[in-house]
């Protein structure tokens, strides 16, 4: 973003970047920086708390008026919270039949939809594949993990942006069957420790590594710690 910002700023039009990481900020150096010490994926800080969210822009639409190269500290800071386990009651299994992922997919769309309507029909599953086409996505990737090479598995597109999607799709359906609001990470946490779906890409990133894949291919298919 801080590469677009100068890139904008050279045509004539004024930017400000937000900033999560403060060596990636400092060291990019865009024209009008804000470095906001959020969790990642978070950066105007505190889900459904609007006051927050308004400071937060506030203080950033302020740079505009910088003159000279300005970088600038948010003064509130907001931990992740590491420790939080999400805990959501995944559905029962409907059909012995299908492979335990794609039940549960199946299981979780009632969720995934709640969730659809509450937050307007706004998600972040969709960039390559939609939540009609999770459940073939998946499929793609439980080949992988049997030993199919991924290039014949039927992936839908690049797989780092296709597990992108998966993971999207169970972190929306979490928050239709959590009693609150998950803490950052907290998600993804649950995806990779909890449930079939992401057991099935734990298995299909092992399967490509020990297949001798490009490391691209198979290396951010989780976060670097899994």
């Amino acid at each position: 973003m801080s590469t677009l910002a100068h890139i904008f700023e050279a045509a004539g039009l004024a930017t400000v970047t937000l900033g999560s990481i403060r060596k990636q900020i400092e060291s990019t150096a865009p024209p009008r920086g804000l470095f906001c010490d959020f969790p990642l994926g978070r950066p105007l800080g505190k889900p459904n708390d609007p006051e927050f969210q308004h400071r937060v822009l506030t203080h950033a639409f302020s740079l505009l008026q910088a003159t000279e190269p300005v970088l600038e500290e948010f003064p509130e800071v907001i931990k992740e919270d590491t420790s939080e386990v999400l805990a959501c009651p995944l559905p029962p299994r409907s059909n012995e039949e299908l492979h335990p992922a794609l039940d549960e997919i199946r299981g979780l769309r009632p969720a995934y939809e709640r969730v659809l309507k509450q937050y307007g029909d706004r998600t972040a599953t969709g960039r390559v594949v939609t939540a009609d086409n999770i459940e073939e996505a998946l499929s793609a990737f439980i080949r992988v993990a049997e030993g199919v090479p991924w290039k014949k598995a039927g992936i839908p597109g690049i797989p780092l942006r296709v597990v992108q999607d998966i993971r999207a799709f169970y972190e929306m359906a979490a928050l239709g069957l959590s009693d609150h609001l998950p803490s950052a990470w907290s998600g993804a946490r649950w995806f990779y420790d909890s449930t079939e779906g992401g057991k099935v890409i734990l298995a299909a990133k092992s399967a490509l590594k020990d297949a001798g894949e490009p490391q691209p291919v198979w290396a951010y298919l989780t976060p670097i710690d899994r």
